[in-house]
C-alpha cells in the first residue's frame, strides 16, 4: 500500500509540473522578408563584419552592408548586437529523457546489444520542457542518439522548435552508433571483479562485437549476390553502412578503444567519428591522418590520471585542432546541453581559438552530421537559422540571447526557468 501511495504521489507531482510548465507554441512559417540591419555578423565562412542579413522564405537571401530594403520587408535594427548561425548541439538525448530518475519518462535505449535498425527520432518528445531551456542559450538544432550496449542504433538530426517528431526531424539515419567495450581495468571498493576477470569480460565483449559486424557483412554480401532467402531487420539496416553511405559513430575514450575502432572502420572502409574522445589527444596525429572526426564530450572534465595536468581536459580541443582533426564540442546528456555554449568559451582559454570554437558548434558540427550544405554558416541559400546575442555568445557576462530563428520562423525564447524566475520575482516584489 505504501508503495502504491508513493507512485500516486510521484505521478501527481509529475502531472503538476507538466501543467505548470507549458511550452511555447512553435513559430509559424515566415510570411514576409526580414532584414536584420547593422549587426556584427559572425558568418563562420568569413571574418566577422558589420552587415545586414536578408531572410526570405526561410532562407538567407542576401548578406552585405546597407542592403536595399524590399518593399514588404520587416526591418530589425541590431546595432551593437551579434548575429551567429544557430548553434548545433551534437550527441545528446534531448527529447528522449524528461526526468532522469523516473524510468517512465526515459526512452533513450533498448536492452539488447544489436539494434542497428533502431530509429531514434520516433521516440523524440518535441514537448519536452528541457528543450526551450536549450534553445534559450542559442541552440537551434541537435543530434540525438540512442544509448545502450554495443550496436545501439542510429542518430537523427532535429530542429528544436516543433509540434512533433515528424516536424522536428531534419535528417534521419545520420550515423550508426556503437558503444565500444571498455578496455581499461577498474579498481576500487565498488569493483567486484578481479583485474583478470575484467579482462576476460572485455575480450568476450570485443569478440561479440566483431562477430556482429562479421554476421552483418556476410548478410550484406549475400544480399549483393541475391542469395538471402529471408530478411533480418538488424543486418538489413546495415546494408547502407557497408555500402559506405552511413558513417560509424563510436563512443570511446581510451586510446585502445579508439585504435580498435579505427581498425574496424579501415576494414569496412567507412567514415569514422569518435564520440567522447577523452584521450583522443594522445592519438591526435593518427586521427588527423586517417581523417577521423572527434565529438569531444569532456570540456569540463577532470584529469583522469595522476600524471596529467589539471587543465588536460580543457586543452584537448586545441590540441586536436592544432593536429588538423575536425572537432565538435558536446556535453552528453540532456539538461547539461544548455551549458555547452559556455564550455566552448571556456576552452578558448586553453588553446582553442574563438573562431574554431564557433566552428565546433556550427559549421564543423554540421559537417560531421552531414548537413553542412544547409546549416552551420551564414551564407546565401542556407537555412535562415540564426541567433542574436547582446554580447559575445561564449561569454557568461555578455551572453544574452535576444532572438532565434529556425528556417526563418521566429522562436519564442520563453522557458520553464524564466517562468519560475518571473513568478518568484513577483512574489518578493509584493508589499504584503
Amino acid at each position: 500500500m505504501k508503495k502504491l501511495t508513493k507512485i500516486i504521489v510521484l505521478a501527481t507531482a509529475l502531472a503538476s509540473t507538466s501543467v505548470a510548465a507549458v511550452n511555447p507554441v512553435p513559430g509559424g512559417k515566415q510570411q514576409q522578408p526580414l532584414l536584420l540591419q547593422n549587426a556584427t555578423v559572425h558568418s563562420v565562412s568569413s571574418a566577422p563584419a558589420q552587415q545586414d542579413v536578408l531572410l526570405v522564405d526561410g532562407k538567407i537571401a542576401a548578406i552585405g552592408p546597407n542592403l536595399d530594403v524590399p518593399a514588404d520587408a520587416q526591418q530589425l535594427d541590431l546595432t551593437g548586437k551579434h548575429v551567429y548561425p544557430g548553434l548545433i548541439a551534437l550527441i545528446n538525448q534531448l527529447g528522449l529523457i524528461e526526468v532522469e530518475a523516473v524510468r517512465a519518462t526515459r526512452d533513450d535505449r533498448e536492452t539488447s546489444s544489436t539494434n542497428p535498425d533502431l530509429q531514434v527520432q520516433v521516440a523524440y518528445n518535441a514537448d519536452s520542457v528541457v528543450i526551450p531551456t536549450i534553445r534559450s542559450n542559442g541552440f537551434s538544432h541537435s543530434l540525438i542518439y540512442p544509448d545502450g550496449a554495443m550496436l545501439t542504433g542510429r542518430s537523427a538530426f532535429m530542429q528544436l522548435d516543433a509540434w512533433n517528431w515528424q516536424d522536428a526531424t531534419v535528417q534521419a539515419n545520420v550515423g550508426l552508433h556503437v558503444s565500444w567495450p571498455r578496455m581499461s581495468v577498474q579498481s576500487g571498493w565498488w569493483v567486484r571483479d578481479s583485474a583478470e576477470k575484467q579482462r576476460e569480460k572485455q575480450q568476450k565483449q570485443l569478440a561479440e562485437l566483431h562477430q556482429y559486424f562479421q554476421q552483418a557483412h556476410a548478410y550484406y554480401l549475400a544480399e549483393q549476390a541475391g542469395l538471402n532467402k529471408g530478411k533480418d531487420s538488424r543486418w538489413h539496416a546495415m546494408l547502407e553502412f557497408f555500402a559506405g553511405e552511413l558513417p560509424l559513430f563510436v563512443h570511446a575514450d581510451d586510446p585502445r578503444q579508439i585504435r580498435q575502432a579505427m581498425l574496424l572502420a579501415e576494414k569496412y572502409q567507412v567514415r569514422l567519428v569518435i564520440v567522447g574522445g577523452r584521450d583522443s589527444w594522445r592519438l591526435a596525429d593518427e586521427l588527423a591522418n586517417a581523417k577521423v572526426d572527434v565529438i569531444y564530450t569532456a570540456p569540463y572534465g577532470l584529469p583522469t590520471r595522476g600524471d596529467e595536468a589539471y587543465d588536460q581536459a580543457f586543452s584537448v580541443p586545441g590540441q586536436l585542432r592544432q593536429a588538423g582533426v575536425r572537432i565538435a564540442l558536446s556535453l552528453d546528456g540532456f539538461w547539461d546541453t544548455r551549458n555547452l555554449v559556455f564550455a566552448a568559451g571556456h576552452v578558448t582559454r586553453y588553446g582553442l581559438s574563438s573562431e574554431d570554437a564557433l566552428r565546433a558548434l556550427t559549421l564543423d558540427a554540421a559537417a560531421i552530421a552531414g548537413v553542412a550544405d544547409r546549416l552551420g554558416s551564414i551564407e546565401v541559400g542556407k537555412s535562415a537559422s540564426l541567433v542574436v546575442s547582446d554580447g559575445d555568445i561564449f561569454d557568461y557576462r555578455g551572453h544574452k540571447i535576444e532572438h532565434l530563428w529556425i528556417d526563418g520562423r521566429a522562436v519564442d525564447l520563453t522557458n520553464h526557468h524564466k517562468q519560475l524566475h518571473e513568478r518568484f520575482k513577483q512574489r518578493y516584489n509584493r508589499a504584503d
